[in-house]
């Protein structure tokens, strides 16, 4: 190491001649740039695992790689895993191929550019040090004597010492007492020492009165020593890491990036400081230089804006030269996110994709950085080889082509020629695709319709919407379910079908529910699970996108052919329309699986995805990247895309998944064009605010409601006032012995209309959703099982039912999970987007078992349809409408009145006890919700001033 050391250090010296000599003391940057960083994860199996595990990786901000386990210690398992680049933190997963996890998401702390951690199975715990110390391999020394080398590239060591203490030890200041070629040398020696596996240090400059009057990062250690106890390390100012090999200081003068922000401007950046006003930069071509100008504003520095009076041609590939530090190809950086770009390569058109007749095929793509595109025809979905076709320029950066001829049933891809190489990649727009989606496809939509197809259902009024959250695979996959094409479109699409002993399963149950809408889960394209493999058993929720305008193939029974995946959603639709029930989509544009292997990026680098300042990809989404829909083509796209599916497949919602990464200028867009082809169409999302840099004013979340009309937001703090915060699992709500939460529940009860502006500004009833469970995070079963184990299973069954009341007769639009209504349980799976079928299947055994408390929501769904005051329109309404009564603790009652209706009274008891309850007015009530049942038929009636309702429960009268 030492030689290896002295080599670098004659670099160094020969750089300060060739640098003119010296530095000068306003550096701020480092001449060595860590160009790689390590982690170390240790993972321990459960006994009697034989799964194939491995280790997802992601550093923050950039796409995820999946790394294997490449050695072994007494503990378990070992990933090293070396990636470019100095990071900070990263997350990661256990995780198989099938996406089997051991644990949820992970993080990791780099100091350094190096860290360690130790996972064991079961645990959802990172240990940053051995969880049990007899698992430590490394081992523990007695003494320890350390040489530290130091280089500083503006020469200015006066001060500089270093804080340092042994594992468990005290500190203590160690002068740099040795020069080198390298640069300043210190040594640290301990004797005597017990257990001691890792020395800390900090490189401080201390002064006269203050020893501690400038530090360079944080605390550093040493970990690697050699058997006596001995090392040898290396660091360099402006540079976190600790070098244990000098070679990984890259010394050499370069030019480390060079991106194109504008159509005037570029940002380079070098290893080395530099003074800007003998730059010595120059450019290939016939641009020139206009001036330097220092992006931190002082004189010498290692960043510049280079800015040219003649615009930059984006198809063009550009060289920035400087004279020792070579040359350096520019990239296209932020220009693609400008105003300007957006401004004059926005096309309106709707003709992008292909568009197909039997005399010719038309192609079109939006490229518009592309030097050169080309068309790849290929005859089947799996030839590797295919026919090249020259695409031709168009206006506002398109390209087209047009083959001759009846091209059904053929395939294509576009190929196109970007700085930084060439790109194949499926068309974007593609509305049908081979297996795997890996190729668009060329077909006769029109033939793909099912008979009778074309008509809408009749016009609805979204509050009076009952939404049933569904996934394709969980509806017929259980081996009872009785339906035939398990797993697929056409599974949920049969009727009649019966399980364990003539249970209602399937189309058959949802129907005998009573909902109006069906909400399912992703049914676009999506990578993760192998269309080609469907012998396997895999499973995925979906939010994983691959190709937006083309349906999965693993719900089809044959995705190798493209039409027949059309063909039996669209059969799938008809049969829900059949059956008076109305099909929305949840769709997910608000990331992709890969930033990086999406056609986006292929096609136009940087342009779709949001960045943050650095350069580094946004991720609000938490999957590594963010669309950005503030951009136009990004926006035109989801507008054009939701409204294919719904003309194409007779669609009657979208829930837009994540929609507070969108902003408010295209889901008002979405709406706009959506009320063109029916104004009923329901259209929902998830308004979070997510930490996606995006203008907070808008952002399509729940603080913007008001800025967005019928579009309604999931109401979070009605889910959570009923059971319980879902990131606690063990918090509590009003239905689970909460105490307090009676004005939560008011409140979500009104639809959220009266909320601050912190939380909400929803204008209307049909811009909120009301629900207490989703198919993210526990079942509510789940959750009451974590809160209340000691419950009993009656207390368990009223809680449950208490909270599905509560949504079913509060105002706004109604939403459950399928399997609500026989108290669903995912055996404790918080997030089951990849678990097996046994998890996720819908339980058809359970339904049999739970078909009394299936018939209570059946009834609160009866009810809540012919009862006009559970479902008002207008916030105004609402207001004239429901009034609040003076009731016990833990118990909510209203009433709600209207013209020419016969008034009804609300009572929600949480208490463990029965409570009596005065009646806002003397006369008969008929009961027709008391807890055990639910329905439009009295049960029974109350005369008087008083009534009693029974613990946990809910009761609703009506006044005859």
């Amino acid at each position: 190491m030492k030689n290896i050391g002295r080599r670098i250090a004659t670099i160094v010296v020969a750089l300060f001649v060739i640098l003119g000599g010296s530095f000068s003391t306003s550096f701020v940057q480092s001449f060595a740039v860590v160009s790689k960083s390590t982690v170390i994860i240790h993972y321990q199996k459960g006994k009697n695992d034989s799964k194939d595990w491995n280790i997802w990786f992601f550093p923050e901000g950039k796409e995820g790689k999946a790394y294997p386990f490449n050695g072994e210690d007494a503990f378990g398992k070992i990933a090293t895993i070396t990636v470019e680049g100095a990071i900070k933190k990263a997350g990661f997963i256990v995780r198989t191929d099938a996406w089997e996890k051991d644990g949820g998401d992970r993080t990791i702390t780099l100091s350094g550019g190096e860290g360690e951690v130790w996972v064991k199975s079961g645990d959802e715990k990172t240990y940053s040090e051995p969880p049990d110390g007899e698992y430590r391999e490394t081992p523990a020394y007695k003494n320890i004597d350390v040489t530290v080398h130091y280089n500083r590239y503006d020469g200015q060591y006066d001060g500089w010492n270093l804080w340092a203490w042994p594992e468990h030890g005290k500190g203590k200041a160690i002068p740099f007492t040795e020069k080198d070629a390298f640069g300043k040398v210190a040594k640290m020696k301990w004797n005597d020492l017990q257990n001691v596996h890792k020395v800390g240090m900090i490189l401080r400059k201390s002064v006269k009165g203050n020893e501690w009057e400038q530090k360079e990062f944080g605390d550093r250690f040493i970990t690697r020593f050699q058997e006596d106890g001995s090392a040898e390390v290396w660091i360099a100012q402006g540079q976190e890491r600790v070098f244990y090999d000098a070679s990984d200081l890259d010394i050499s003068p370069k030019i480390i990036s060079s991106n194109i922000d504008s159509f005037h401007r570029m940002t380079v950046e070098t290893n080395i400081p530099f003074d800007t006003e003998k730059h010595g930069l120059s450019l290939s071509g016939k641009v020139r230089i206009q001036k330097v100008v220092p992006v931190n504003g002082q004189k010498v520095t290692n960043k510049v804006y280079v800015y040219t009076k003649k615009e930059w041609d984006l198809t063009k590939t550009y060289k920035i030269s400087k004279k020792n530090f070579g040359t350096a190809k520019a990239s296209i950086g932020k220009v693609v996110r400008s105003k300007a770009f957006d401004q004059r390569f926005f096309y309106k058109g709707k003709d992008l994709g292909n568009t197909y007749s039997k005399k010719k095929t038309s192609f079109k793509l939006w490229a518009p950085t592309a030097a050169q595109a080309e068309l790849i025809m290929y005859d089947h979905w799996n030839d590797k080889k295919g026919h090249v076709r020259k695409m031709k320029r168009g206006e506002h950066g398109t390209w087209k082509a047009e083959v001759k001829g009846n091209q059904a049933g053929r395939y294509y891809t576009y190929k196109v020629n970007v700085a930084g190489g060439s790109n194949e990649a499926v068309d974007p727009y593609a509305k049908a695709v081979s297996v795997n989606g890996d190729k668009g496809a060329i077909i006769d939509i029109a033939k793909t319709n099912p008979t009778h197809f074309t008509k809408r259902m009749p016009s609805f009024s979204p509050q009076k919407a009952v939404i049933y959250e569904l996934h394709v695979r969980d509806a017929s996959i259980h081996p009872k379910s009785g339906i035939k094409h398990k797993g697929k479109y056409l599974g949920v699409a049969q009727e009649n079908t019966t399980g364990p002993k003539g249970v209602k399963t399937g189309l058959n149950h949802i129907k005998d529910l009573g909902v109006t809408h069906v909400q399912l889960l992703p049914i676009y394209d999506y990578q993760t699970v192998d269309e080609t493999k469907l012998t396997k058993p895999q499973y995925n929720w979906g939010y994983d996108p691959k190709n937006y305008n083309a349906p999965e193939g693993s719900y089809s029974t044959n995705p190798y052919k493209p039409a027949v995946r059309i063909k039996e959603l669209k059969t799938m639709v008809k049969g829900l329309h059949h059956n008076n029930m109305r099909v929305i989509m949840d769709v997910v544009y608000n990331h992709m699986f890969s930033a990086q292997q999406s056609s986006f990026h292929k096609l136009v680098p940087g342009y779709y995805f949001r960045y943050n300042e650095d350069g580094t990809l946004s991720n609000g989404t938490g999957v590594g990247n963010d669309t950005a829909s503030e951009r136009k083509m990004m926006s035109k796209f989801i507008v054009d895309s939701v409204s294919y599916w719904a003309k194409e497949y007779n669609l009657d919602g979208f829930r837009f998944d994540l929609m507070g990464i969108l902003d408010v200028k295209t889901m008002n867009a979405v709406r706009k064009s959506l009320n063109k082809i029916d104004p009923s169409i329901i259209v929902l999302g998830e308004g979070w605010d997510l930490n996606t840099p995006l203008d907070p004013n808008v952002k399509a979340n729940q603080k913007n409601a008001k800025k967005m009309e019928n579009i309604a937001h999931f109401n979070d703090q009605l889910r959570d006032g009923l059971k319980g915060s879902v990131f606690e699992n063990v918090d509590k709500g009003f239905v689970n012995g909460q105490s307090h939460k009676e004005a939560a529940i008011k409140e979500g009860i009104k639809a959220g209309i009266d909320y601050p502006s912190s939380i909400a500004s929803y204008q209307q009833p049909t811009q909120v959703i009301s629900y207490v469970e989703a198919h993210d995070n526990l079942t509510l079963w789940d959750k009451l099982t974590l809160t209340n184990p000691t419950a009993s299973v009656t207390e368990r069954k009223q809680m449950h039912k208490l909270a599905s009341s509560i949504v079913l007769t509060s105002e706004g639009i109604s939403f459950i999970h399928a399997g609500q209504e026989f108290m669903r349980t995912k055996d404790g799976d918080h997030n089951s987007y990849k678990s097996s079928d046994a998890v996720n299947q819908l339980d058809w055994q359970r339904a049999y078992e739970f078909q009394a408390e299936n018939n209570y929501v059946k009834g609160l769904i009866a009810l809540r349809k012919t009862q006009p005051l559970l479902t008002l329109s207008t916030a105004k309404a609402i207001r004239k409408s429901v009034s609040f009564i003076q009731a016990p603790a833990n118990t909510v009652v209203y009433s709600l009145r209207g013209e020419n209706q016969k008034d009804l009274l609300v009572i929600h008891n949480a208490n463990r006890q029965a409570v009596t309850v005065t009646l806002p007015t003397k006369g008969t009530w008929r009961v027709l919700v008391d807890g055990k049942q639910a329905g439009t038929k009295t049960l029974a009636t109350v005369k008087g001033k008083q009534v009693s309702v029974s613990a946990i429960s809910t009761f609703v009268l009506q006044r005859k």
